[in-house]
């Protein structure tokens, strides 16, 4: 048996059985390293990702780490027992040996590859370690030139540049063993149409579509907002802003300029983040059918890849969503966010693909309030160092440039500048106005507004809750077609029903539909209503609803009702949001509500009934360059809570994969699948359903709810006992 020092090692395959392939730790090294040279080259620092790919794996080189992979492995079951197989400290220590004051940017990354970046007070104990002596310690001197635009960094970017780093090293450190140990897997990773021939296939559709379309006002309009899409792809990289009001065409045009920037600019990909899975659908599916199926990436937690047919494909795609190695991407604003202050490999291993890459955040009104500051100053970073150009598409554009203050001492520094690609003398507002906004004064009761809305035979109404939906729909006379939307429905259950709503619209001989939602259909869903109902909400949310009003520009104009109930509204971001609107009612009775002034004047109000824009705390977790807190901070920085928890429904065929998951225990692609049958309830709902032997754990932190008539086709999941009312009936 040889003394190569081992990195990996495995059973060559159609060989015989004593015939084993080794990867030395040089090889391994040498490669991660050139890897992540290359993704850091991205942002100039080739030579910071050779030094980390170089050292991030020397402490394999202890007899320890040695006598356990052979001993593991079984290349050689006679290797003596070891104590400590830890390495990943010896590069740290050789990092910091070597590189000084600038260690302090790689030795974290070296130290964390497989278990995470470490909270500073942690990171200081493990570089207390003794190197092991029989490390060799020589080393091939690479000097780490400071790029210009790193020469001065604030102290919000300093965590990011070091995550940077990480991701970098990480993605390299996976790849390269992937390359060695899964050769049928690496090879999938194969190269993807580049934005030249994206460019193409978009001419190709937005000629097919012109040819197809009517003239019509709203067509043309739309026109006029691809071509300034178009002018203005050419000018600097930085912060722009598409404001266009609903059914301007806003996903195609910010495609449009997107596209036509990354050719000017020669950035890599484009990133599409948005805030809910309903709208992530849809615009994959639209620029599925644009670039091809083999170009875009949707990764989000309820990506089902099942429905590819083919094999191969169904396998890239899935790798893909490891590290983003796709020309476009279409996710989550949680995936985005929360991956960009995490401190787990898995999720920080795609950071590196944000780099020199075009970022669009859709329906940017979304980002909670409570943890702006820190995404803020992170776009900041990722434009400024990182060559990210960043859009915001929105019909409502928030108040993120310049300061804003806050309640009390709060204040969000927002951006300084941001440049709106339709100017203001287009008055698209006034173009594609196509209903009129009426405010109830005195507030209803449920009964109120349910013999309203029966007086409409097409009409959709938007709630603020679960409960109001439920007791909305409840009252609706027995006639035509009633549906139900709301999040107590699993998502399959959901996208089922919109695409039911989507399909009788169009039907002439379907008189009466009504739909009372939530707020899950209020951005993004492609409806048109001729009367919306919506309950009193922020301007942002109350111009949402009023986009599902008229949409299409049939009628000359809709109507849109902003109505009040006596039950109180939840404490929050929703009571702050009507509190402002509110105050704009008293304070601008005339006003235009669907001017973009109008619209700041909403969000500046808003701004300053918020007590905090740093919920989690980053300023002190990670903007103090020698106290880096990252775990502390990846466990605080959450877009949605962790309150409540989910339940597998019996819904469709979701108990076939149960018995699946039963059987032969949980997988990625399984767990995804299951996630179109989950519904989040809260705590006291759940320890109800729990105790009354309703939900089972099935495997540890996996529950289902078995019991078909817990769930309605209509309602969802029922919460309530149904089989005491069928005692009580008795």
């Amino acid at each position: 048996m040889d003394f190569t020092i081992i990195s990996h090692v495995k059973k060559n395959e159609f060989t015989p059985t004593d015939e084993w392939a080794v990867q030395s730790n040089e090889e391994h090294n040498q490669g991660v390293a050139n890897w992540a040279g290359l993704f850091a080259g991205e942002f100039d620092c080739a030579d910071w990702g050779k030094v980390i790919g170089l050292l991030h794996d020397k402490g394999k080189e202890k007899k320890d780490f040695q006598n356990y992979i052979r001993k593991i492995s079984g290349y050689d079951p006679n290797a003596p027992n070891w104590k400590d197989k830890t390495h990943a400290y010896v590069g740290a220590l050789l990092a910091q040996k070597y590189y000084g004051c600038l260690s302090v940017f790689l030795s974290n990354p070296i130290m964390g590859h497989h278990a995470g970046l470490y909270d500073y007070g942690d990171f200081e104990t493990q570089m207390k370690l003794p190197l092991p002596l029989e490390i060799n310690s020589e080393w091939q001197n690479i000097n780490l030139a400071v790029p210009s635009h790193l020469s001065s960094l604030n102290a919000f970017d300093f965590h990011h540049f070091v995550r940077l780093l990480y991701s970098c090293l990480v993605d390299a450190d996976f790849l390269d063993t992937e390359r060695f140990m899964n050769e049928g897997n690496a090879a999938l990773r194969g190269q993807k149409d580049d934005l030249q021939q994206l460019s193409v296939k978009l001419e190709s559709y937005l000629t097919a579509l012109a040819i197809k379309s009517i003239d019509s006002p709203v067509n043309r309009i739309r026109n006029i907002i691809q071509k300034k899409c178009l002018e203005k792809s050419k000018e600097t990289p930085g912060f722009y802003s598409l404001t266009v009001p609903t059914g301007g065409g806003k996903t195609i045009s910010s495609l449009v300029w997107a596209i036509n920037h990354a050719k000017e600019f020669h950035k890599k990909r484009i990133i599409i983040a948005i805030p809910y899975t309903s709208i992530i659908v849809q615009t994959a599916e639209v620029l599925r059918n644009i670039f091809g199926e083999e170009n875009v990436l949707e990764h989000h937690s309820n990506t089902d890849f099942d429905d590819i047919a083919d094999a191969e494909l169904k396998l890239k795609m899935k790798l893909a969503t490891e590290n983003w190695d796709y020309p476009i991407i279409v996710t989550t604003n949680v995936q985005l966010f929360e991956s960009m202050f995490s401190n787990k490999p898995s999720a920080c291993r795609k950071l590196h693909n944000l780099c020199n890459s075009v970022l669009i955040l859709d329906e940017v009104q979304t980002l909670p309030l409570e943890y702006l500051q820190p995404i803020v100053d992170g776009l900041k970073t990722f434009q400024r160092c990182f060559g990210t150009t960043v859009l915001f598409t929105t019909a409502s554009l928030p108040a993120l440039k310049g300061d804003c203050k806050g309640s009390g001492l709060a204040m969000l520094n927002g951006i300084k500048d941001i440049y709106e690609i339709i100017p203001g003398s287009l008055c698209l507002h006034d173009k594609l106005r196509r209903t009129n906004l009426y405010f109830d004064k005195e507030r209803s009761d449920y009964d109120t507004i349910a013999r309203r809305l029966s007086q409409y035979d097409r009409v959709l109404c938007i709630v603020n809750t679960r409960k109001d939906a439920q007791e909305i729909y409840s009252r609706l006379p027995d006639e035509g077609i009633t549906l139900h939307l709301s999040r107590m429905m699993c998502p399959k259950h959901l996208s089922e029903t919109i695409a039911l709503v989507k399909k009788l619209l169009k039907d002439e001989n379907c008189k009466i539909i009504r739909v009372i939602a939530t707020q899950l259909i209020e951005a993004g869903v492609d409806i048109d209503f001729p009367v919306v109902f919506r309950q009193e909400a922020g301007l942002d949310s109350i111009l949402q609803a009023a986009g599902r009003c008229n949409r299409e520009g049939k009628l000359a104009m809709g109507t849109t009702y902003v109505f009040k109930l006596h039950r109180p509204l939840p404490l929050g971001y929703i009571s702050n949001s009507v509190d402002a609107q509110t105050t704009l009612l008293q304070t601008q009775p005339d006003a235009d509500w669907f001017a973009p002034e109008t619209m700041r004047s909403f969000f500046v109000q808003l701004y300053s009934r918020t007590q905090n824009f740093d919920k989690a705390d980053i300023r002190t977790l990670l903007y103090k360059p020698r106290e880096l807190c990252f775990k502390t901070a990846a466990l605080n920085f959450h877009l949605i809570e962790n309150e409540g928890k989910g339940i597998i429904v019996n819904y469709d065929d979701s108990l076939s994969l149960v018995e699946e998951l039963k059987q032969k225990g949980p997988n990625y692609l399984l767990m995804k699948r299951l996630g179109q049958y989950m519904v989040h309830v809260h705590d006291r709902d759940f320890n109800m359903l729990l105790h009354g032997g309703f939900a089972e754990e099935i495997i540890r932190g996996v529950y289902v709810m078995s019991d078909r008539d817990q769930y309605s086709e209509k309602l969802g999941l029922i919460v309530e006992n149904h089989w005491l009312d069928e005692i009580l009936i008795k």
